[in-house]
């Protein structure tokens, strides 16, 4: 028989009664039942109830042990009585008489249960990952990820995909979020980055002449942390050559349905082709370019059935600028004071003044609340039944500048959706968000940038860099969003060195920052590049999603704190002179006020 195990604890079944077996594993769980000592007994596959008698060799040592101590143990498999059958367990139906026990490793008091997994601090539970992931829900999300990566990696072979890696020591890119700076012993004062994303690389891959590419990437970026962004996280990276943005959702959409679909538990997946939304239409309708299209409400733009008059604030609203609107927001089943009261407060304490709204009121016999009282009946009937709304509903209103408000009012909309329970939880919605502004204004700088990613092509390609107002042009730039979560982005890149040139001289670089920055691709441009296009979906924010979890820290074995910090490791750490003159280096730590 194997040293340790001859079945893991997670394989018995009542076909086994009667075997000898052997197993190791951790105490889940111990009780003793006037004089017989219950364990469960947990390794990486299940559990296992095992019986101590007193007589068992070794009885006494293990009555004492703590939980999580790791034992082996020789036994006999035997079928458990009817009424302690244990129908949540696959190996429910067996329980192991122990005739010999081995403590193979005793555990000290635990700063944290294991067993019952309640609520514990972040800073412990990450302090001592390796218990926290020895818990249930945790463990499975691990595996899950390894499950979904397998998956991934077989449906994109299997789409003609080939995997190669690219660097993690590479330049700093002056685009995106702040680079990872890894100091070189080698050349005194000089810096390599950690990849961003391996954006250049896999493009320069493609002028090789490589056709479909696609990596299990890790990325990094040195930027403000939350639920669903670390400063280190994988990608899907993709990229093919001689493709239209079309091609490159036809062979990306089967993998993600396929993916979903696969570990779904039993959730609708959105069939493919997923919808295409326009980045305009999804701010107007959502007030968002992530929607979660689990929830069905739709803002419609109503300006028109104030203008001129009606509601006095919202007329002068209109009036006061050409650009200014009134944005509704259907809340269906949403007809009464209460609720519209409480979405009032919940916009004051949101930081607006208030949230206007109308709702059907039985004491009026028709459509009540300010607005409507303001409106007159046959108007605000005629404002209500353009949005589709009935007796028992409400709308709720929105005005201003929507280039201002918009985001406010997709929160609204998230909200009213929440409340009234009108999102559908049991389903993964899926769509595309395409045609990106290429550029944007940057009011801080007084200047126009990239909005999205500076290596796309932009629609129009060099005539429209030439002849349209910068905040005009549409770039092939898409998203995936997946439940309110933009699981990629993606571009058709820009292959062309005139144009990438213009595209950055309109961003405010001249031709020798880009030369000198991103010199390599652009040289190998100018000696044949294909039309190609890609994407990189988030392997941390797909398993999140799956897992049914909020942040992907529960979805990463060993994840960094809210704070950037390794509580496990003790990094970022000081490190020593000698090191730091090796490297040429000298610290300055931050003057205190």
């Amino acid at each position: 028989m194997h040293a340790y195990r001859s079945h893991n604890c997670g394989q018995l079944r009542a076909s086994d009664t009667g075997a000898a077996v052997r197993l190791s594993g951790w105490i889940h769980r111990k009780r003793d039942h006037g004089g017989l000592v219950f364990i469960d007994l947990r390794d990486h596959y299940g559990l296992t109830q095992l019986v101590l008698h007193p007589e068992t060799p070794g009885f006494d040592v293990v009555e004492r042990l703590r939980t999580e101590s790791v034992l082996k143990i020789d036994g006999e498999v035997v079928a458990r009585s009817p009424e302690t059958v244990n129908a949540n367990l696959p190996t429910g139906e067996v329980e192991v008489r122990v005739k010999a026990v081995e403590v193979l490793s005793e555990a000290a008091e635990l700063p944290l249960p294991v067993f019952g997994e309640p609520d514990y601090p972040e800073e412990i539970r990450l302090k001592h990952r390796y218990l926290d992931l020895r818990r249930e829900t945790l463990h499975k999300n691990i595996v899950l990820r390894s499950k979904v990566i397998q998956s991934i990696r077989a449906r994109m072979f299997g789409q003609g995909f080939n995997e190669f890696q690219t660097p993690i020591l590479t330049a700093s890119s002056p685009e995106g979020a702040r680079d990872f700076l890894v100091p070189s012993r080698l050349h005194p004062s000089k810096f390599y980055a950690l990849p961003q994303a391996p954006q250049q690389f896999k493009q320069l891959l493609m002028v090789s002449g490589f056709d479909r590419y696609f990596q299990i990437a890790p990325c990094f970026r040195d930027e403000d942390l939350r639920a669903d962004r670390s400063l280190e996280f994988y990608q899907l990276d993709v990229e093919m050559s001689f493709v239209t943005q079309e091609d490159v959702f036809a062979a990306i959409e089967p993998v993600m349905h396929g993916v979903f679909e696969e570990f779904a538990d039993g959730k609708r997946v959105s069939a493919y082709p997923f919808d295409r939304i326009p980045y305009r239409e999804a701010i107007s309708k959502y007030g968002s370019d992530k929607p979660d299209l689990r929830n069905p409400i739709e803002m419609q733009d109503v300006s028109e059935h104030f203008r001129g008059g009606g509601f006095g604030l919202f007329a002068k609203i209109l009036d006061a600028d050409a650009k200014n609107a009134v944005w509704a927001i259907p809340a269906p089943t949403g007809g009464s004071r209460a609720f519209c009261d409480r979405m009032n407060s919940w916009a004051q304490g949101e930081g607006q003044p208030g949230l206007g709204y109308v709702f059907w009121s039985e004491d009026q016999g028709g459509w009540g609340g300010p607005i409507a009282k303001n409106l007159g009946a046959e108007a605000a009937d005629k404002l209500m039944t353009s949005l589709g709304l009935k007796s028992g509903d409400a709308a709720f209103f929105v005005a201003g500048d929507p280039s201002v408000f918009y985001k406010f009012a997709g929160s609204a909309r998230t909200k009213v959706g929440t409340d009234l329970n009108l999102v559908d939880e049991d389903q993964f919605k899926f769509c595309w968000i395409v045609d990106f502004p290429m550029f944007e204004w940057n009011e801080d700088e007084k200047r126009v940038d990239f909005s999205h990613n500076p290596f796309s092509m932009p629609q129009g390609e060099l005539e429209a860099l030439t002849t349209k107002d910068p905040l005009d042009i549409l770039a092939y730039q898409y998203d995936i969003v997946c439940n309110g979560y933009e699981l990629c982005s993606g571009a058709i890149r820009n292959h062309k060195p005139e144009i990438m040139l213009k595209a950055f001289e309109i961003a405010g670089y001249g031709a020798e920052v880009v030369e000198e920055q991103f010199g390599g691709m652009l040289n190998a441009f100018r000696y044949g590049a294909p039309p190609h296009g890609g994407l990189a979906p988030g392997i941390d924010r797909i398993v999140m999603l799956l897992a049914g979890q909020t942040a992907i820290r529960e979805v990463i074995a060993f994840p960094l704190n809210q704070q950037g910090q390794d509580l496990l490791m003790n990094a970022p750490a000081e490190v020593q002179d000698r090191q730091l003159k090796e490297l040429h280096i000298r610290t300055a730590p931050p003057i205190k006020a």
